[in-house]
């Protein structure tokens, strides 16, 4: 079964792309945006976990 690790990050509204880019080279998957509690926006993003690594 696998195992993932998760990350929330915000998102610059005029640099979303370069982020999420930047996030996805190193392995993430973005899951969902949402709006944050004080109003900006807010990235779930996920990987698989590495055997031998931890989370």
């Amino acid at each position: 079964m696998p195992r993932w690790e998760y990350l929330t990050t915000p998102l610059i509204v005029h640099n979303t792309a370069a982020i999420l880019n930047n996030w996805g080279s190193e392995g993430w998957e973005l899951v969902q945006v949402v709006t944050g509690p004080e109003g900006g926006l807010v990235a779930y993003l996920k990987r698989p976990v590495v055997d031998g690594e931890d989370a």
